[in-house]
């Protein structure tokens, strides 16, 4: 009995399968010349209703007139055609079938059709399914549905219902992602359709947006889609499932909001752009606004100050973003002072120092804050808050407050978490470029402090300077320069520039700076001055703690004599001076290579030039020539191409070369040093050879006397005779060879006494019985300052008075 029960349900299996296919011949005029039972089941027609008609007009099918049955062996080469044709049922209703369309070859003239169909969707026959299949599928709690061939809902199950909060009738025939135009889908839609097309299944991509059954909140489904398949027609359409991933989707959006957090925030040691940061990170996709106010001592950069908690908070808004401008209804501006009130959370939070999830009603204390005019500032709209504060160990840098216009989809306790993870990475920033910000300014005032301020006194020379650091990022560097007043009218130009950035850097162009004054004051030519600068930057190199960078440099230093017209200069592996002369003439002279300061080992050699009169001397340092190089072609042509298109004034010329950089602030410090020459006139100076002879100095008393009488200096004849006499009574008593006695009227007047003897003398405090020793003390009271000079041929014993303010 039990094989006998086994047969019959084959049996009924097979004639349940036989009678799903429908069997119609056709003539050669596409009439209906045969009907089988399956064919009455599919279609819905009888025998007796369908014998006798035209096909093509029976089931409103096109591809079933005599025409096209014709064109079948034209079109595809065979005898046979294979696709999915749609039907009309009896009752109306479009049916979908596999259809097969072959060519009969009978031994009579006459030509007949088989056309075979079979409904396109095995799944929807009758009994195809046992209930169990049809309970896991339409209980499932993953949403499943079945896609035609132009992705149409065939099938749906209640759980894509009850998710999409669209019914099984609304959904059936309509394509997938009309019903849910909140949905995201542009992506996922090209994947279903690569799917259907290749064959290769698509696994949980996920997509996004809104859906009718939660208007109000962004979810996330994860999608896959595999192609159906059946034997007798091929691809019939896709199998799709989604599940609701929501929860899993927010929390990876959060943890990849921390990780863009860990690598924008921070990468500007500015706090104001670190603020400013947050906001641009948050803004729109976890907030509608936001805004970063900071203790103003934060921003300066100076040390911290402990606030008096529960009082009115005075903060500096340091960034700020909204989404749409119709957040706020007086937007304070950058920097602007804001006051918050108690009991604002803003206050609260400086003495708990814990973030706080506002509420809508607590909305206005918190976005309300009160600007120095006292006029009022704040949310136009409601929603929701997060006050959040921006703290390192236990001190307060400032508040950041997120606010979310959403009323359907508030804060909560998840995003307050990643808020403070936010804020605690951003306080850390904060706190960086605070103390980054203090250390800068220490090394710019001490870089200041160490140059110099005021160029135009006591020289002969026109002086412009510039001096432009690099950005803060790289930090004060080291270069310098200095105009440098001699004896005789004679001035010093010096510029230098120390290896590398830093407090050590600046600290060492100090240390060069004052020792190039020292040695300066010592009338060393320049070759001396960098052979002794070579030997400090040694010691120095020497005493410097081998944790501590070694810092080299380079200095370019020339004397100009505005009385014989002669530059000397000698560099020390600095680039060499642009000299314009008269009629825009451009050299750049060939100095001896020098090594730089600290190689040592090597010497330096000076070159003299004479310069004419009104030559404009061009001192630089290498980060200018950098700033002016890109594109292959030198900086140092385009720097000349600036010096000779610009004006005569030298500020203007400086202005010139400034603005002419690409980049402002550059990635090197850039120093421009400018001097243009003015020669003295034969007759600012006079010259005289004395004898050696007591009796000279009478001689030498009425010459001076002289000379200033043609000069209008009367004013200072008495002490001038006072001078030159001590002076050439010293060089006779003490000296030795020729004397020479010269006058120089400039912006002082200079007396120097030269002799052939290389000693010098020295200030003394002669006792009350010593009848000498106390000319070089009168000198000193007399005189502005005076000194003494080595020459190849001796000395010179020199002293400078002030010219009457009428002169």
């Amino acid at each position: 009995m039990t094989t006998s029960g086994r047969g019959t349900s084959h049996a009924a299996a097979a004639s349940a399968g036989l009678l799903d296919v429908a069997v119609i011949l056709l003539d050669a005029q596409g009439v209906v010349a045969g009907w089988s039972a399956g064919a009455q089941q599919v279609l819905g027609h009888t025998e007796r209703t369908a014998m006798g008609r035209r096909a093509d007009n029976l089931l409103a099918a096109s591809a079933l007139t005599p025409e096209a049955l014709s064109a079948v062996t034209e079109r595809t080469g065979t005898v046979s055609w294979r696709g999915v044709l749609p039907l009309r049922h009896r009752d109306g209703h479009e049916v979908r079938v596999a259809t097969g369309i072959s060519r009969l070859a009978l031994p009579t003239e006459q030509m007949y059709w088989l056309v075979t169909a079979t409904l396109a969707w095995p799944w929807s026959r009758p009994g195809m399914l046992s209930s169990l299949y049809e309970d896991f599928l339409v209980q499932s709690p993953v949403a499943i549905a079945v896609l035609d061939n132009d992705l149409r809902y065939v099938w749906v199950n209640g759980a894509l219902e009850r998710g999409g909060g669209v019914t099984r009738e609304q959904a059936i025939g309509r394509r997938w992602g009309e019903l849910q135009p909140g949905l995201i889908l542009p992506e996922a839609h090209a994947y279903l359709q690569r799917a259907l097309k290749t064959g290769k299944p698509v696994i949980n991509h996920i997509y996004h947006g809104r859906v009718k059954a939660d208007p109000f909140h962004d979810r996330a489904f994860a999608m896959s889609a595999f192609r159906l398949e059946d034997a007798v027609t091929g691809s019939t359409g896709l199998g799709f499932m989604t599940l609701d991933v929501t929860d899993h989707w927010r929390a990876r959006t959060r943890l990849m909001l921390l990780n863009e957090a860990g690598s924008r925030l921070g990468r500007s040691l500015d706090p104001l752009r670190t603020a400013q940061e947050v906001c641009d990170l948050v803004v729109p996709g976890a907030a509608d606004c936001c805004t970063v106010d900071l203790w103003d001592w934060v921003v300066t950069g100076q040390d911290p100050v402990r606030e008096t908690t529960g009082e009115d908070v005075v903060l500096m808004r340091a960034g700020q973003l909204c989404s749409e401008p119709t957040c706020w209804r007086v937007m304070p501006s950058m920097g602007e002072p804001v006051t918050y009130k108690a009991p604002s959370s803003v206050v609260g939070i400086q003495a708990t120092g814990r973030p706080v999830l506002a509420s809508e009603s607590e909305l206005a204390l918190i976005m309300l804050p009160v600007g120095n005019t006292g006029s009022g500032t704040g949310s136009n709209r409601p929603g929701s808050a997060m006050v959040v504060p921006l703290r390192v160990t236990e001190m307060m840098l400032g508040v950041a407050v997120f606010v979310r216009h959403n009323l359907e989809s508030p804060f909560d306790n998840d995003d307050l978490f990643v808020a403070e993870e936010i804020a605690a990475r951003a306080a850390l920033c904060l706190e960086n470029a605070r103390r980054y910000t203090r250390e800068h300014s220490a090394a710019v005032a001490l870089q200041h402090s160490l140059l110099p301020h005021d160029l135009a006194g006591e020289t002969t020379l026109e002086i412009a300077c510039r001096y432009l650091p690099a950005h803060a990022q790289v930090g004060v560097g080291g270069d310098w320069f200095d105009v440098i007043p001699l004896s005789g009218s004679r001035t010093a130009l010096v510029v230098g520039d120390v290896s590398g950035h830093g407090i050590q850097a600046a600290a060492t162009m100090g240390r060069l700076r004052s020792a190039v004054h020292t040695l300066a004051a010592m009338d060393l030519p320049p070759d001396e001055i960098l052979a002794r600068l070579d030997d400090l930057v040694l010691r120095l190199a020497d005493r410097t703690p081998p944790e501590t960078e070694s810092l080299g440099a380079t200095c370019l230093c020339l004397i100009y004599d505005p009385v014989s017209r002669q530059c000397t200069m000698a560099t020390a592996g600095h680039p060499p001076p642009v000299l314009i002369c008269p009629g825009n003439t451009v050299v750049v002279p060939e100095l001896p290579t020098g090594p730089a300061l600290g190689v040592g080992g090597l010497p330096f050699e000076s070159t003299v030039l004479e310069l004419p009169d009104d030559t404009l001397v061009v001192l630089y340092t290498d980060g200018l020539l950098h700033a002016y190089t890109w594109e292959s072609q030198p900086g140092l042509d385009r720097f000349v191409r600036q010096l000779t298109a610009a004006g005569r004034l030298l500020e203007d010329i400086c202005d010139r070369v400034i603005n002419g950089l690409p980049a402002v602030p550059p990635s090197d410090d850039v120093v421009l040093l400018m001097a243009r020459t003015r020669a003295l006139d034969a007759d600012q100076t006079a010259e005289w050879e004395l004898k050696r002879d007591p009796a000279v100095v009478s001689q030498a008393r009425t010459l001076v006397n002289d000379k200033l009488d043609a000069w209008d200096l009367d004013d200072l004849q008495m002490t001038t005779e006072l001078i030159v006499s001590e002076m050439v009574t010293n060089a006779i008593r003490y000296g030795a060879g020729t004397i020479r006695l010269r006058l120089v009227r400039s912006l002082l007047l200079i007396c120097e006494v030269s002799d052939e003897s290389s000693s010098a003398p020295h200030l003394r405090h002669a006792r009350t019985t010593d009848e000498g020793g106390r000319g070089l003390f009168i000198i000193a009271q007399i005189a502005r300052r005076w000194g003494t000079r080595p020459s190849a041929t001796g000395k010179t014993i020199w002293a400078e008075q002030d010219l009457p303010p009428t002169v």
